[in-house]
């Protein structure tokens, strides 16, 4: 690993989330190690480039990291990654991919990570992309989600500046007594163009979901933000869209709620504007320049 590839994986993986009961790592389509245990088992497909990842059933607190480097112009790669997460286990994973790009080659990674989580289970999935160097850069990953009677999945998803193209599509069908939570963080600079699109169904009586969508747009970037929520059962789900303009960015934002049943509660909420002139003149009474006020203002929404 070059130190090109080093600064990426820091940058996916944060150091106070190293240790791991099981890994793969792929740098440049290639697996470069593995690591598993009597609890969580991790195969290679037969008849697609990707992963089959096992957790047996009363699994707790097992930590799985699964970091995609790509540091090589012009390799276009997609992966698939399938989570078979057995009835009552407890486990965190953590995805990340990080491109390296400085040619004229276009860069890309497509993951499709499928989770089925049977009953009683509960998975945290941290997901952290970047892009780094000149060149052109795209992931779009798709995040498919089956939770059963009383699962419940809590995704965190942070994407930094650097990368050129994204279309990020969630998908989940729930069950009775399930819950999914997720908190998206998008930041884009330059003419980056990213696009998030999340189809949920809340199938039985008593599904949850909350969904944060969390946007930053600056220079000439561009973000587009769809939601489709149906509630077909006695549920309840609530959609939050923030957003933050600067420069010349433009963030697009269309929710859609349908609702099948008489007792579906279903909530959307958009904000977007421009950073608030208050907030600028307290940062900058304590001592900060405008840029600096500025960029702790988007740290902060983006925390």
């Amino acid at each position: 690993m070059n130190k090109t590839e080093e600064n990426l994986l820091k940058s996916v993986i944060d150091e106070a989330e190293i240790k791991a009961d099981a890994l793969s790592t792929r740098i440049n389509g290639k697996l470069i190690n593995k690591k598993t245990n009597e609890y969580i088992d991790i195969q290679p497909k037969t008849t697609q480039n990707g992963l089959d990842i096992y957790i047996k059933e009363n699994t707790k607190f097992g930590i799985i990291h699964l970091p995609v480097i790509i540091s090589q112009s012009g390799l276009k790669e997609v992966v698939y990654n399938d989570f078979y997460i057995g009835k009552n286990s407890n486990v965190i994973v953590l995805a990340g991919c990080g491109i390296h790009n400085d040619l004229h080659e276009d860069s890309s990674h497509d993951g499709i990570h499928r989770f089925y989580l049977e009953e009683n289970s509960k998975v945290k999935y941290i997901e952290k992309h970047i892009g780094m160097g000149k060149g052109e850069k795209s992931i779009n990953p798709i995040t498919e989600i089956y939770l059963k009677k009383g699962s419940q999945m809590n995704i965190n998803t942070t994407q930094i500046s650097g990368v050129n193209n994204s279309n990020r599509i969630t998908k989940a069908f729930l069950e009775e007594d399930t819950n999914l939570e997720v908190i998206e963080k998008i930041l884009t600079a330059n003419k980056e163009y990213a696009k998030t699109n999340f189809y949920i169904e809340l199938n039985v009586n008593n599904s949850r979901t909350h969904i944060i969508s969390r946007s930053v747009a600056t220079d000439e970037s561009v973000q587009e933000f769809y939601s489709d929520i149906v509630g077909k059962s006695k549920c309840f789900a609530h959609v939050e869209c923030d957003a933050i303009l600067k420069d010349k960015g433009n963030v697009l934002a269309v929710p859609k709620i349908e609702a099948k049943n008489i007792e579906a509660n279903l909530i959307h909420e958009a904000t977007i504007g421009k950073i608030a002139g208050e907030q600028l003149i307290k940062l900058m009474s304590m001592g900060l320049t405008e840029k600096e006020a500025e960029e702790a203002i988007i740290r902060g929404f983006l925390k």
